[in-house]
């Protein structure tokens, strides 16, 4: 695969950098897009939006340094460059962080939240299908050996050094089936036409906390945590689907939150 997309000099552009860059434009024009259709104000979506982006970037990163706080000493530009090791670990910890961030804000600016959660779930498919394919590009997240002949093979030493990549050996391209699925959800949520709030993002967590508990089998690198039962991802993947049916239970409108249609986008935007 090409995890370097161009070299200038001593500097390389990583093929997943500039992907992920791409998915996360993508993903603020399909949040602002979406907020015009549920009458929320497209100025509060995009300040939530940029807030649980650089909330994600910069807790991730920290996070990253205290877990490798020797190779920070040691490389401290490299650890901090965009081009640094991406963690599991601390990557879901600035998703945490991000969540947490994206909820006082919401409640701080008196969003509705189930319709709020509902105009992200669009483009939070979007952009975990662009970043995937710049994951299967570099190498990162690699899946397991296999003998199937859509298996991808890396030979490229920066997949090694930049995410631990095995070189030489078929692997299983599952950021390619994350990808996929992530593509079909989209389509499904934008056709989706639902009269209740949270039905969108309910079914998004829902389908997405599935896929990512079974893909995770076909992941090569996976932490296992109680007594090895289970690893990381899948706790967060049945995490996901917990608050998936939740967000999916009818509750009974309250006289404070009308139902979508009876927003008029001209009156409730400014």
């Amino acid at each position: 695969m090409h995890p370097r997309l161009f070299q200038f000099g001593h500097i390389a552009i990583p093929t997943y950098g500039v992907l992920a860059a791409i998915a996360l434009v993508a993903a603020l024009a399909m949040a602002a897009h979406t907020a015009r259709r549920l009458a929320l104000d497209p100025n509060k979506i995009w300040n939530l939006s940029i807030i649980g982006i650089f909330t994600t970037l910069l807790g991730s990163r920290l996070l990253l340094v205290l877990f490798h706080l020797r190779d920070f000493v040691a490389h401290p530009f490299w650890m901090l460059g965009l081009v640094g090791i991406r963690g599991r670990a601390s990557f879901y910890g600035g998703v945490l962080l991000a969540i947490c961030a994206c909820i006082g804000y919401i409640f701080a600016s008196r969003l509705p939240l189930r319709r709020t959660l509902d105009c992200l779930a669009p483009a939070a498919a979007l952009g975990l299908a662009i970043t995937n394919l710049g994951a299967l590009a570099a190498g990162s997240d690699y899946g397991t050996p296999t003998d199937k002949p859509w298996g991808v093979v890396y030979k490229h030493g920066l997949a090694a050094l930049w995410s631990g990549t095995p070189l030489g050996i078929r692997l299983h391209p599952v950021q390619l089936y994350e990808a996929l699925v992530t593509l079909l959800l989209l389509a499904l949520l934008l056709s989706l036409r639902s009269k209740h709030d949270g039905d969108q993002a309910g079914t998004f967590l829902f389908v997405y906390g599935i896929t990512l508990y079974f893909l995770d089998f076909y992941r090569g690198s996976r932490i296992l945590v109680f007594h090895e039962a289970f690893t990381v991802t899948q706790i967060i993947a049945i995490g996901s689907v917990l608050a998936g049916a939740a967000l999916g239970t009818r509750r009974k409108p309250s006289a404070l939150e009308p139902h979508p249609s009876e927003y008029d986008p001209q009156t409730q935007i400014r």
